[in-house]
C-alpha cells in the first residue's frame, strides 16, 4: 500500500524564487499563503485538490507536483515558431526524372 499524509516529499523538489517546496505539505502552506485573488485562480484549486487527493489517497507524488508546476506556470505563453521543421516534398527527385 502506498505511503499516505502531509509529510510525503516530491521526487523533485519545487524551486519557487528562493524557496524550495520539498513536501506536499510545504505546497499546501505556499498555496494558501498566496494573496485571496491569486489563490482563488482555477489554476491554484486545482493544484490545492491535487495535492488533497495525493495526500489523503495517497496517489503518486508526481500528479500534486504537476498541478503545482502549472499552476506556477499559467502565465507563460507558447511561442508557435512556424519556421520550424519544413516538408520533405518536393524536394527529392526520383532517378527516373533526372
Amino acid at each position: 500500500m502506498t505511503e499516505r499524509g502531509w509529510g510525503r516529499s516530491f521526487e523533485d523538489p519545487i524551486r519557487v524564487g528562493d524557496r524550495v517546496l520539498v513536501t506536499l505539505l510545504d505546497a499546501g502552506e505556499y498555496i494558501t499563503a498566496l494573496p485571496k485573488k491569486e489563490h482563488a485562480a482555477p489554476e491554484w484549486q486545482a493544484a490545492m485538490e491535487a495535492l488533497i487527493l495525493v495526500a489523503e489517497g495517497g496517489g503518486p507524488t508526481m500528479f500534486a507536483r504537476i498541478g503545482v508546476m502549472c499552476a506556477l506556470n499559467r502565465h507563460y505563453v507558447h511561442e508557435f515558431n512556424p519556421k520550424g521543421k519544413q516538408p520533405h516534398w518536393g524536394r527529392r527527385k526520383l532517378k527516373r526524372d533526372q
